[in-house]
């Protein structure tokens, strides 16, 4: 271990001693998982070693999710505004999806007793690709640990604009907003309290847009793939220390 790290590992320590576990904590974290390309330019390897550093973070942190007992985790892993970047990374990308919900990760994360979802219209990308992600939706559904949302091809006006479809189709009128939730694709999750953005951006970009009205927003400059637990932990204790009153 290198002096950063042991550096690390001891603001670690101190941060989950700060930390009251039994006060206000987050039940349900949003992240977005930006800076890969720019984690990777600056190290001077291709875009796709950046993305494959994105995915073993993403790993590592739905391990130090679990162990700080978060219930639900939404993920912001492919937007619909993805879809302009070159083919070759946007199959690369999806290739990842691939190797992440099968094999030996899936059979880790069902051991760990989480359950996978996948929010978005998946319907654009391939059959195969569908299959994997319905096979891995139905191998963990009956998992009642965490909670897992990627959100993958989402868009949160898209979203509200499927949500309204379906609410016309039933010949819904009147809904309260509670009843609207329920036509989200996140229906059975709480809505977040704690959205965390990586690589310096400040703004949502279309993420979970209805979701988080009321969720606090923190966010680091550090690019997704040097993401740890101890800016996960960071986060949770800012979020702690903050007072919210919801308009009272």
């Amino acid at each position: 271990m290198n002096l950063r790290s042991l550096a690390d590992a001891i603001k670690t320590k101190k941060l989950k001693q700060a930390i009251d576990w039994n006060g206000a904590l987050p039940s349900h974290i949003a992240i977005m998982m930006d800076g890969n390309g720019r984690w990777a330019a600056r190290r001077g390897l291709p875009r796709s070693a950046g993305h494959y550093a994105g995915m073993q973070t993403m790993r590592e942190t739905i391990r130090n999710c679990l162990h700080a007992n978060v219930k639900y985790l939404t993920l912001y892993a492919f937007s619909t505004e993805n879809w302009k970047r070159p083919a070759e990374e946007v199959d690369y990308i999806i290739n990842l999806v691939h190797q992440f919900v099968t094999g030996n990760t899936i059979r880790e994360i069902n051991d760990s007793n989480i359950r996978i979802r996948f929010i978005g219209d998946i319907s654009r990308f391939s059959d195969s690709t569908q299959q994997v992600m319905k096979n891995a939706a139905a191998v963990t559904g009956a998992n009642t640990g965490m909670t897992v949302n990627f959100a993958m091809n989402y868009g949160g006006r898209s979203e509200i604009i499927h949500a309204l479809k379906s609410v016309i189709d039933d010949g819904k009128e009147d809904l309260t907003p509670d009843e609207f939730e329920t036509y989200l694709y996140t229906s059975g999750c709480p809505s977040p309290q704690l959205v965390i953005r990586t690589s310096g951006e400040k703004r949502l970009s279309g993420f979970l847009l209805w979701q988080c009205a009321q969720a606090e927003l923190w966010f680091t400059d550090e690019m997704w793939p040097s993401f740890s637990e101890l800016l996960l932990y960071r986060a949770i204790y800012d979020y702690q220390c903050r007072r919210r009153g919801f308009g009272s």
